[in-house]
């Protein structure tokens, strides 16, 4: 992943010496739904000139119960070439007084990057605090001095569920001479918004009081609820690397001649590697070969040298290593394209679970992920060069339906990525139970994935057989499984679909009511809990369309019929839909089921009648068939 220059908030330390903050002195309005509650967050941004900027923090959180210690661990993200001064942490108990106070030399010093690394100029700065009560209070102040002004961090009261922030404030001075351009983009839903000061060459932006944002079910993510403020300087420097930054094209420029066409280099062993492909057929079908070739022989792993942690590895490294990151995998794939003669565009993404897209009116360093987009007559194909078992020209749910940054030779065009509709993020499962007099099922099944759902069963094909009987008992836990094996299991990387077979038998599925027996109509089915909220305060997002198709043939035991089976169902909603219906033939019943859930973000007013059309559902799945011996 590339880097992502995240910074606590920042003021002079000075202005709160000897202040202390007893925890009876926030609201109460800010410990509802909090783990933590930031105190104070503020930051001061000194711009001097193209290669120089400055950061001051102090950032003042205290920390309510467990669940809060990691997202108030104290952190500074640093390159190499960072002058860091000024760090201390002081610890407070409830009332305010003071525990202990600490200084750089406390912090362990690591890669920064979550994910394990192998090399990195990108480093961070660590200080792990072990309470030995709650709530306490952390007040942590540094000082960052550093070269690279390409990146300037967004103004977000906070980035994470569960958290309240009190104050904070973002001062940015510039006195380089460079103009600053700044976007303040409002809360869509009036959750808070941000207080401006200041004129000229010198900011100030503030939040006060913000509550916090509830981990309620299908809550959007914070940045799709908060306000935020960016900023982007119109000339910046990346490790000696000056640009100017006014619009996507002269940025896209600098970009591709000073991170794509430098490492843009092919090898005699490059060019004898596609020869020996033999290549041939449609655009498609070479694309498909060469990217399943690079698949078998490279792996992901993190590396952060080059310019800023953003130029990717030489593609002769990648060649003879066998691994690379998000930028140096892509880059290789380029390039054996390029061997092949097919033009590829290499593209960053913001890659999460909720869709983030760039904005096409604010030019501004951005992203956490590269991939490859190839235009061909057909429409574009898209590459996710990191993963060895992925299937081609598929995108995984973390980067669908968002646009991202193309590097062109001349500038940089924002182009979507693929929308699955729900069909397309598909489940089909087809079973044979047989239903046993002493309340057990046997049975076997077959399941297919495709889209997001192929995506959710990629795990299964790094594990071996036991791993994956484990995996899948643990995945439908909900049918009380004595024995669970998995059969032909197969990742299709031409077309991206998974498919398995099982084999099962499970204990207590039915239940005996004299000389009838009783069982649920969808054996394998979602437990999940869906609650009314009278007070709901935020809309809801489902995150993915998708569909679900079951065929279910029920086989009664020797010497019973079928007594009594549910009316077909059919439930229509502006969320979806949900059809259940039965067939009797002699001594069994089908059961066929179809969901299909609609993706969007919902007003809270709507979040009941979703609660309504998935508890509909849930009774459904749950209703009876009854079979009476004969």
């Amino acid at each position: 992943m590339m880097k992502i220059f995240l910074i606590g908030a920042l003021s002079a330390a000075s202005m709160y010496f000897a202040q202390t903050y007893p925890v009876s002195a926030i609201p109460e309005t800010l410990k509802k739904n909090a783990n933590i509650v930031v105190r104070k967050d503020f930051t001061t941004v000194q711009i001097n000139k193209i290669d120089e900027i400055k950061y001051q923090s102090t950032t003042v959180t205290t920390v309510l119960n467990k669940d809060g210690d990691d997202k108030a661990v104290a952190y500074i993200p640093y390159d190499k070439g960072n002058s860091i001064s000024d760090v201390k942490v002081v610890i407070y108990d409830e009332s305010g007084k003071k525990i202990k106070s600490y200084s750089k030399s406390d912090f362990g010093d690591f890669a920064n990057n979550p994910q394990g690394i192998f090399y990195s100029d990108n480093r961070v700065l660590v200080f792990n605090y072990t309470p030995v009560q709650y709530p306490y209070t952390i007040d942590f102040s540094y000082q960052v001095s550093e070269k690279n002004t390409l990146f300037i961090p967004d103004f977000v009261p906070f980035s994470s569920t569960n958290t309240s922030l009190e104050e904070g404030e973002f001062k940015i001075i510039n006195t380089s001479g460079i103009e600053l351009r700044t976007k303040t983009y409002p809360s869509k839903f009036n959750y808070t918004a941000v207080i401006e000061s200041g004129s000229g060459n010198e900011k100030t932006y503030s939040y006060k009081n913000v509550p916090a944002i509830d981990d309620a079910l299908l809550v959007p993510q914070p940045i799709k609820v908060l306000p935020k403020v960016s900023f982007s300087l119109s000339k910046f420097n990346l490790a000696g690397k000056q640009g100017t930054l006014n619009n996507w094209t002269d940025f896209g420029v600098w970009y591709y001649n000073n991170l794509i066409e430098p490492v843009a280099v092919s090898t005699p062993a490059i060019k004898a590697e596609i020869a020996a492909l033999q290549l041939e057929g449609s655009v498609e079908d070479k694309v498909k070969k060469i990217y399943q070739y690079m698949q078998t022989k490279t792996r992901y792993i993190y590396v952060g040298l080059g310019i800023g942690g953003w130029l990717p590895m030489l593609p002769d490294e990648v060649d003879k290593k066998g691994y690379g990151d998000c930028k140096g995998l892509t880059n290789y794939m380029k390039t054996l394209l390029d061997e092949a003669g097919i033009a590829s565009h290499y593209c960053v993404i913001n890659s999460g679970p909720s869709q983030i897209s760039f904005d096409p009116e604010f030019p501004k360093m951005g992203g956490n992920h590269a991939i490859l987009m190839v235009p061909t007559e057909k429409g574009n194909i898209w590459l996710e060069n990191t993963s060895q078992q992925i299937g081609f020209n598929h995108l995984s749910y973390s980067t669908t339906d968002r646009n991202v940054l193309s590097v062109k030779k001349n500038g940089i065009e924002l182009i979507s990525t693929p929308a699955y509709p729900a069909d397309q993020n598909k489940e089909k499962q087809v079973l044979k139970v047989k239903i046993g007099e002493d309340n057990s099922i046997t049975g076997e099944g077959s399941f297919h994935y495709t889209g997001s759902q192929y995506d959710y069963n990629l795990v299964f094909t790094g594990l071996n057989p036991k791993e994956r009987n484990d995996a899948l008992k643990r995945s439908l836990d909900v049918l009380n499984f004595e024995k669970v094996e998995m059969k032909n299991f197969a990742n299709d990387k031409d077309k991206a679909v998974i498919t398995y077979n099982i084999d099962f038998k499970a204990n207590n599925f039915s239940k005996k009511v004299g000389n009838s027996i009783i069982f649920r109509v969808v054996p394998i089915f979602s437990n999940s809990i869906y609650k009314t909220e009278e007070n709901r305060e935020l809309p809801f997002e489902i995150r993915q369309s998708f569909e679900d198709d079951y065929e279910i043939g029920f086989i009664l035991p020797k010497g019973y019929k079928i007594d009594e089976v549910p009316d077909n169902t059919n439930v229509k909603s502006e969320f979806g839909y949900y059809t259940l219906s039965f067939a009797k033939n002699g001594e069994e019943v089908k059961v066929t089921r179809k969901i299909q859930v609609n993706k969007g973000t919902y007003s809270k007013e709507k979040y009941n009648e979703y609660v309504s059309f998935r508890k509909k559902i849930i009774n459904m799945d749950n209703s009876k068939i009854l079979i009476t011996k004969i």
